[in-house]
């Protein structure tokens, strides 16, 4: 997730956050939904940090906020991969040999399309917590011919659990900023805390899921 050091797309995330924060929420709601959709996009994905938006969001909002930055998140990842299985569907092997492919990697492409074929729609239902294949997982299944309904079924219950655990973690990080002395600003505290136990967390779960999948990490 962030190396060490300044990441750039996290602090750029942060400015924006801190410049739309005194938005009416569902307005923010909105704007965090299309901020989720760009990040489930191949090659998009990458400059935006989604993780930091819904700790981000959690900072900002209040504890009422839960619900709407669910249905938010998860919408706006929903859309973004049923665009990107749209677009395996038709336009696949196009995008495969193009220059979008030649960014992706033939190497990670193919892995995609290795693990969809081993664990099939379970493996779209945990492409959330697989960093870079979380993207390119919805591409490979349109181009695999995967039925919409079954990949739409496991990609929002992947989304409810990807987005859940982010709430999970960004409510508590939340309350462990209030307890903190000084004046520090709790959209940086909780999306900072919240990162770290999120590193915690989800290294065992995607030291699990290699195993599972029998794909390493892309470089």
């Amino acid at each position: 997730m962030c190396a060490a050091g300044p990441d750039r797309r996290v602090v750029a995330m942060l400015d924006v956050v801190a410049q739309i924060g005194e938005l009416p929420t569902a307005l923010l709601m909105g704007v965090l939904g299309l901020v989720m959709l760009a990040d489930a996009v191949p090659l998009l994905g990458v400059l935006v940090p989604g993780d930091v938006a819904i700790l981000a969001a959690v900072g900002l909002g209040s504890p009422a906020a839960g619900a709407p930055t669910l249905v938010a998140v998860v919408a706006g990842c929903v859309a973004g991969w049923s665009l990107s299985f749209a677009a395996g569907r038709v336009y696949g092997e196009r995008l495969r040999h193009s220059r979008v492919g030649g960014w992706i990697g033939e190497v990670r492409w193919a892995a995609a399309e290795d693990i969809l074929r081993t664990g099939g729609g379970r493996m779209v239902l945990v492409a959330p917590f697989l960093p870079v294949f979380n993207a390119l997982l919805p591409l490979a299944a349109g181009g695999l011919r995967m039925s919409y309904r079954r990949f739409a079924a496991c990609a929002t219950t992947g989304a409810v659990l990807w987005a859940g655990l982010y709430l999970a973690l960004g409510t508590a990080s939340r309350s462990l900023a209030g307890l903190l002395p000084g004046d520090g600003s709790p959209v940086l505290v909780t999306t900072a805390v919240g990162l770290a136990l999120a590193g915690v967390v989800l290294l065992g779960t995607r030291r699990r899921l290699r195993a599972l999948t029998g794909a390493g990490q892309p470089g």
